[in-house]
């Protein structure tokens, strides 16, 4: 891709937006297509994720969040593995019943091919290592699913790892146990995840992989913070492996005083979203969905907006510390209840590369941060 000052076409925003490969690295719809049936084909009126809407946002490779929820599916064991396995033949069908709309990606060179096509790209990564059931065999039968990256742990810890989110995660960096699977990763070609790690744990990450780690959704600690969110120091470690850091969009991990706010949301609300639960007469999938809306409802109505200067001043951080070659975009649309007023959804991701020319930044900077970084990575570690 040329630079902005030597290039002879259009330098608008939108126009920037199109000609770079853009990639995110987090959206938690494989949800949706599993507990609610929806059809991404069609523009939906709810949620922040569609076919429709990321043609709309020049979206050309998509990572699929294949996520276990321990508390309702638990821990490890069948259930764990079923509930990621129902979630891969989920995003595997968009290829197989669209194939004009989707096809299947692992490597770079495959975004590349499907990106100049025209068509989506859809990759899955583990948010979690809870399917992997503690048994090292299984982190090759994910890879051989299609699994591209994974994350040790959400935020429940697991046996092996740290989170970031439970008290036991402060105290846990990986076992031998751990060690192995980051090891075993690494040999197969399967991106190592940190975003949703404990501080033990990510030094013991980068520390252990021999090759590029990445965080696929967080934020800067500097700026807001969350334990989810990643130090200075951290953010300088994971980029001396040679990884990126994909910025979150989640107002609460992006916006300072955001969460202290929103927990106080929660304490108004919590009535509400028990009531929802206990109305729905669903699974414990639906009823967590229903809990869901509701917050989403009620944080629109009672938290400040935020916008998308947010999320450039994250990558504006960890462009100061790292350099540019080191950060990316994970927006975990579909698994948050909030988003920026101007990033309502995957539609609007032209807004983002509009900040970052609004700031300064060049066109092969956009390129590097809306994909190509993250296509260097692949590279380097997917065989």
């Amino acid at each position: 891709m040329n630079n902005s000052s030597e290039t002879t076409v259009s330098n608008d925003p939108p126009s920037v937006h199109r000609r770079a490969i853009v990639v995110d690295m987090h959206a938690d719809t494989a949800q949706r297509l599993v507990d609610e049936n929806v059809d991404l084909e069609q523009r939906l009126v709810d949620g922040h994720f569609d076919a429709v809407r990321a043609k709309e946002g020049g979206l050309d490779a998509q990572f699929f969040s294949i996520w276990v929820e321990p508390e309702l599916f638990g821990g490890g064991g069948a259930s764990a593995m079923k509930r990621a396995d129902v979630q891969i033949e989920a995003v595997r069908n968009l290829a197989s019943k669209h194939p004009e709309t989707w096809e299947l990606a692992t490597t770079a060179a495959d975004i590349r091919r499907i990106a100049d096509s025209g068509k989506i790209a859809a990759l899955m990564g583990m948010e979690g290592g809870y399917a992997i059931d503690e048994k090292i065999e299984n982190v090759e039968r994910y890879y051989k699913m299609g699994v591209r990256y994974m994350s040790p742990a959400w935020s429940v810890s697991t046996s092996w790892a740290g989170s970031s989110g439970d008290e036991i995660g402060k105290m846990r960096g990986l076992t031998d146990f751990g060690n192995q699977v980051i090891r075993e990763m690494n040999r197969l070609g399967m991106m190592v995840d940190v975003s949703h790690v404990s501080d033990r744990t990510f030094l013991d990450i980068v520390n252990t992989s021999t090759k590029p780690v990445i965080a696929t959704h967080s934020g800067c600690r500097a700026i807001t913070n969350v334990p989810r969110n990643l130090t200075d120091e951290m953010i300088v470690a994971l980029a001396k492996t040679g990884g990126v850091v994909n910025v979150i969009f989640y107002p609460e991990h992006i916006e300072p005083g955001y969460s202290e706010k929103k927990k106080k949301v929660d304490a108004e609300i919590a009535s509400l979203v028990q009531r929802a639960s206990d109305e729905e007469k669903g699974d414990v999938a639906h009823k967590k969905l229903a809990r869901d809306r509701v917050r989403a409802q009620e944080y629109l109505k009672r938290l400040p907006a935020v916008s998308v200067s947010r999320i450039v001043d994250h990558i504006n951080h960890i462009v100061k510390l790292a350099g540019i070659d080191h950060v990316g975009i994970g927006s975990d649309f579909d698994g948050i209840q909030a988003v920026p007023a101007d990033l309502k959804s995957v539609a609007d991701l032209p807004n983002l590369t509009k900040e970052l020319l609004r700031r300064g930044y060049s066109e092969s900077d956009i390129d590097k941060i809306l994909g190509g970084n993250m296509l260097r990575v692949m590279e380097e570690v997917i065989h």
